[in-house]
């Protein structure tokens, strides 16, 4: 199994977001040897929000050797040329580490923001992925659907890999979801938040039938954990307050987020992940909370060795 990172673009007070927060946090991911940094995508939030693409652009030297990921980014919201440039330089000044996770968003306040009728997302969604392959597609032809239209349009620079970064589809794991990820996608991103490891389970043989159907390698198929938030503790006062607080900003019960996020003690989130690797899941991005610098020492000294080799 092997885990990744995600930025800290959450203010909580009296947390501020800073790039000396942001620098930090990828440094000590990097020497303490995760494999992923990654960033997720909102215009509003319920607290204040870094944007994903622009933490990930500043600290693109701070983890050299680390992949990045948008997890995921709102090609709709906000528009797929856009979209297709802004992580598509990210690719070539990485030199082509970055995996781009794109997804409609569950947000209906980032739709009336852009003047996009909400209900209109999934299908502006797939036709917003197929633009992005097209901009990225070094020989293709360009894309013309009911809402985007490619023609005589190029992005130069290209990015770093050809024919542009792999591109995952984030979904809670709906059959629709998983139908629109064996048909588009490169990979799936499914949410820590919104599943657990035996829902995990089910999903991942639905999509693996899904993939071979399409005449797809579902063997082959990747898949990751992410908006995995984390918070080691062993005071159980400590974890629930925690806990509280993840409810209130995620909408989810206190129950649900105790059975789905690793909040506790590392015993507790040794167990969680174990159970995500026995069900197949190969990486999960873990968000820490509170200190993210020592959470991450914790897990790197507490946990991590439970779960690796």
């Amino acid at each position: 199994m092997e885990f990744g990172v995600h930025l800290p673009q959450i203010g909580w007070e009296p947390d501020t977001i800073s790039l000396e927060r942001i620098v930090a946090v990828a440094a000590a991911a990097e020497r303490l040897g995760f494999g992923t940094l990654s960033a997720n995508d909102h215009l509003v939030y319920s607290q204040p929000w870094l944007d994903g693409p622009i933490g990930l652009a500043a600290v693109l030297t701070t983890a050299p050797r680390m992949r990045l990921m948008t997890s995921v980014n709102l090609p709709v919201v906000r528009g797929p040329v856009a979209v297709a440039k802004t992580l598509g330089m990210i690719d070539l000044l990485s030199g082509g580490r970055l995996e781009a996770g794109l997804g409609p968003g569950s947000s209906e306040a980032d739709y009336r923001l852009v003047s996009i009728p909400f209900e209109e997302r999934w299908p502006r969604f797939d036709e917003a992925v197929a633009v992005v392959r097209a901009l990225w597609s070094r020989d293709g032809e360009p894309f013309v659907g009911r809402y985007y239209d490619t023609t005589g349009v190029t992005l130069a620079p290209r990015p770093a890999q050809q024919d542009g970064p792999p591109i995952w589809i984030g979904s809670w794991g709906s059959h629709a979801g998983l139908r629109r990820i064996a048909r588009l996608a490169d990979g799936w991103l499914a949410s820590g938040y919104n599943t657990t490891p035996e829902s995990f389970r089910g999903s991942w043989a639905t999509l693996a039938e899904m993939l071979t159907a399409a005449g797809r390698d579902a063997s082959t198929f990747p898949c990751t954990l992410a908006t995995t938030w984390m918070y080691l503790a062993d005071d159980d006062a400590e974890a629930d307050a925690v806990r509280e607080r993840v409810s209130r900003m995620t909408r989810r019960s206190i129950d649900e987020v105790t059975e789905r996020l690793p909040i506790g003690t590392p015993a507790r989130c040794v167990d969680l992940f174990g159970r995500y690797r026995d069900a197949g899941m190969p990486r999960i991005l873990v968000w820490p909370l509170g200190d993210e610098v020592a959470q991450l020492e914790r897990f790197a000294k507490d946990v991590a060795p439970h779960l690796i080799g």
